[in-house]
């Protein structure tokens, strides 16, 4: 592709090429933490077959909770960074909360005869995940409301810029 003088544009690859590969290995780490995670307390916490998957709803409603609360902290509060979205949202959480499990369970709670159980499963994790949700946000923004209100009276004012506010 070229550049405005018509010559090659290749000054800027190089960096856009690290930087993706940084990101990307980022995320990658966060992965293997997360589900590392993820199977950790599934191995800690197991649920005989059959019976409500009460590990992977907690897994799923505490992630929920969590990846709100991190959005409000990453994008509201902290400066600006490039990787700690990266690593702990999509990597971390997209990995320690995952659909797929939550459909197997779903699957296995239906192969068992449990279609209540089943079903409670469904629309109580989308429920839960939900709330869990909006009470990350809830609390990600009274955090950033008492640390705007802290910084105004400790003469700091508006230290990091907009996202304090």
């Amino acid at each position: 592709m070229p550049g405005p003088d018509g010559g090659p544009v290749r000054a800027r690859e190089p960096f856009r090429a690290r930087t993706g590969r940084r990101v990307l290995a980022v995320v990658a780490l966060g992965g293997l933490l997360g589900g590392t995670a993820r199977y950790v307390l599934d191995l800690a916490f197991p649920g005989p077959a059959g019976t409500f998957p009460l590990t992977t709803f907690a897994i799923n409603v505490s992630g929920s909770f969590l990846l709100a609360l991190l959005l409000v902290y990453v994008l509201e509060i902290w400066p600006p960074t490039r990787y700690v979205r990266a690593f702990a949202g999509v990597g971390f959480l997209g990995s320690f909360t995952t659909f797929s499990t939550w459909m197997v369970d779903t699957d296995r709670l239906l192969g068992h005869g449990h279609p209540a159980a089943a079903a409670v499963n469904v629309f109580g994790s989308l429920a839960a995940g939900l709330a869990a949700t909006v009470l990350g946000l809830a609390v990600g923004r009274l955090a950033r409301a008492r640390r705007a209100r802290s910084a105004t009276r400790s003469g700091r004012g508006r230290r990091y810029g907009w996202w304090v506010r």
